[in-house]
């Protein structure tokens, strides 16, 4: 099993679609990494030889932003928009949809599971 960027990728896939498997590392950085490399796109990560996975890590590292440093970039331009104040910082801190979608109906996944509202009692007779 490679481990590249700290994950272990999957021998049995092609490299093209193992290496989605790192967080940061879409369809078209993929490819454009074997492009770079001149691997085969059709070659599966348990034909690559030792030095081609060596090669694949250090393009990643070097030109990439993967990840544990992926994740904490992200995490810190949420944080510095809460702190500035600005409107989509304020929707992240409130739990709320941050790109203009409605929260009258839906936004359940951000919002989280439906209260009930805490109101009248049924009157029973």
């Amino acid at each position: 099993m490679a481990r590249i960027a700290g994950v272990n990728i999957p021998t049995q896939k092609r490299v093209e679609i193992a290496l989605r498997y790192i967080h940061g590392i879409g369809p078209h950085i993929a490819k454009q990494i074997i492009d770079q490399l001149g691997i085969d796109p059709a070659r599966r990560v348990s034909d690559l030889t030792e030095s081609e996975v060596i090669q694949i890590r250090e393009t990643i590292d070097r030109d990439f932003l993967v990840e544990g440093d992926l994740r904490r970039d992200v995490a810190m331009n949420i944080k510095r928009l809460m702190d500035l104040g600005c409107y989509r910082g304020l929707r992240h801190r409130k739990g709320l949809p941050v790109r203009g979608q409605r929260t009258h109906t839906n936004a359940r996944t951000r919002k989280g599971p439906a209260k009930a509202i805490a109101g009248k009692k049924k009157v029973t007779k």
